[in-house]
């Protein structure tokens, strides 16, 4: 494609325009070259400010468009400036990003039309899996950490199902039963559906036996479906996704290191995308109850790339959206960037699209009318520019976006056709016998690899069913003997310490008493989705 070795001062007046407005004077990640017809010009280099990426983004386009390896030259980027980096890896095609690249002819070619000085290389790399099926370090949740929120989106309950849900956490977090696999959950459900359990049933108020049972089944197919692997302990601490290795320019608290690429390999689970894609709102939800306030950084602690991410908003409930809305509006704060990877801005609600103030958009398609549909309503998503953007977002090559980030005072920057640069790592999944490799040598792997099962509210609830039951008590005094215990015991108690002591010594407020603590040490503080803070 024709490159223009133009300086600067002599581009054209539009393109010259668009140079302007992405001269930023701190840290930037580097897109690639402007582009006007069909030529890509080098010095109006397309750039996103290191500090306006918790200020999130979108990557979209249609399935072959180049999504996959935007995210990738944008991660290795960060991952040089120090930036730890979360992907999701649904097809198997980005654990390339931890071995260096190949150099080639189309390669050097893009090199040449971008102005970019390639070189091989790789980044410093983790690879999970969910609850260890695939090629990964395990990562796993507790039940009560999940959260009925997010559970019930697994579950693909209605929203009275998820508000019962809700009851049955309350319950076991208020009893002391705790939750860390699935079979907790279904020993708590069915005690409470079980003839010894109908009074606690009752007690719960707005859970019936008919929906405590829709749930118990929804579980036993979750659970059938071999999804009790997920969940458990060791529970994954998602403060192992902020880590740096040695090398690369300084890292978000100024400390030498480049970003650890934290890849999570889900081909062996992409056939239950609503599973997956709530794992990564658990994983989302745990960093922003458990990172501290930092305002706007010179640098994020972290960027999370959200990939399918119209799987997650599919069929959520109103309570679900409103949790992800607030936690992309309030993330930021912590320090933490979000992109979502998806293939039209309409897959994202609106009210999340708006807080998304970076945007790279590959070639959308226009075959039917729902395709011209999408194509208007993405095009109404970008500021006004002097490009005919229907036109150009039809037209865009393999590799080319159009881009409109935040500039460094946060102000959108001019719209910009562009030719996108070349990853440096690998382009391609790494040879099965290489990612077990790099798993197996990994300091993580010890940690997470073996599931523990301790001491829960299913052995609690079958130990309980063990017990025998209590004897019959002894019949009551006759009622003359129990008045004149019950005066001997008042004039006693008022000798002690007049009515306070008559109070405090009464058995029944010292039941109370005893109950209100209890309750009080065993309530767990649960965040917007439900999800119960991390007890280090």
């Amino acid at each position: 494609m024709p490159t223009a070795e133009t300086p600067s001062a002599e581009l054209p007046p539009a393109v010259r325009e668009i140079a302007d407005g992405y001269a930023f004077t701190g840290p930037a990640l580097d897109l690639g070259a402007a582009v006007q017809g069909t030529t890509a010009y080098p010095a109006a280099r397309i750039r996103i400010p290191l500090g306006v990426l918790n200020r999130h983004g979108l990557v979209a386009g249609a399935t072959g468009t180049g999504k996959t390896k935007t995210l990738q030259l944008i991660a290795e980027q960060l991952s040089a400036q120090g930036v730890p980096v979360f992907l999701a890896d649904i097809k198997g095609d980005v654990s390339g990003i931890g071995a260096p690249g190949a150099a080639g002819e189309r390669v050097g070619a893009r090199a040449a039309e971008v102005g970019q000085s390639w070189t091989a290389q790789g980044c410093p790399a983790e690879f999970y899996s969910l609850g260890g099926q695939g090629t990964g370090i395990p990562i796993r949740a507790t039940v009560t950490s999940f959260g009925p929120l997010l559970l019930a989106k697994v579950l693909d309950l209605n929203e009275t199902q998820e508000s019962s849900l809700g009851l049955v956490f309350h319950y076991a977090d208020r009893n002391g039963l705790e939750l860390y696999d699935l079979k907790d959950l279904t020993a708590v459900i069915s005690f409470l559906t079980s003839p010894e359990g109908k009074e606690e049933l009752k007690s719960l108020g707005g859970l019936s036996a008919a929906t405590a049972g829709v749930i118990l089944r929804s579980l036993t197919v979750l659970d059938n479906e071999g999804a009790g692997a997920f969940f458990g302990e060791p529970e994954f601490d998602t403060a192992e996704l902020l880590r740096t290795a040695p090398g690369g320019s300084p890292g978000p608290e100024g400390e030498g290191g480049r970003g650890v690429v934290s890849v999570l390999e889900l081909p062996a689970v992409q056939d239950r995308p609503r599973l997956f894609s709530t794992f990564l709102m658990w994983l989302l939800a745990d960093l922003y109850q458990e990172l501290p306030e930092v305002g706007d950084l010179d640098e994020p602690k972290l960027v999370f790339f959200f990939d399918e991410a119209h799987l997650l908003f599919k069929g959520a409930s109103k309570a679900f959206l409103e949790a992800i809305t607030q936690t992309v509006r309030l993330i930021r704060s912590k320090g933490v960037g979000i992109f979502f990877v998806t293939q039209t801005p309409k897959d994202v609600p609106s009210d999340v699209l708006a807080q998304l103030g970076n945007r790279v958009q590959h070639a959308l398609r226009a075959f039917t009318p729902d395709d011209a549909k999408a194509l208007k309503a993405t095009v109404s998503t970008f500021p006004r520019s002097s490009y005919d953007l229907s036109e150009v977002l039809t037209s865009l090559g393999t590799g080319e976006a159009v881009v409109t980030v935040l500039s460094e005072k946060g102000a959108p920057t001019p719209v910009a056709a562009t030719r996108l640069r070349a990853p440096q790592s690998r382009m391609g999944p790494l040879e099965p016998a290489a990612l077990q490799a790099a798993v197996d040598g990994s300091a993580l792997t010890a940690r997470y690899r073996d599931p523990v099962d301790r001491e829960s509210a299913y052995e609690k609830l079958a130990a309980r069913a063990a017990r025998p039951a209590p004897q019959d008590a002894a019949p009551p005094p006759p009622a003359r003997e129990q008045e004149q215990e019950r005066r001997r015991a008042g004039t006693a108690e008022q000798g002690d310490g007049g009515l306070l002591g008559s109070l405090l010594s009464n058995p029944a407020l010292k039941s109370f008493a005893r109950s209100v603590g209890s309750q009080l040490g065993r309530e767990i503080s649960r965040s917007l989705f439900g999800t119960s803070r991390r007890r280090r």
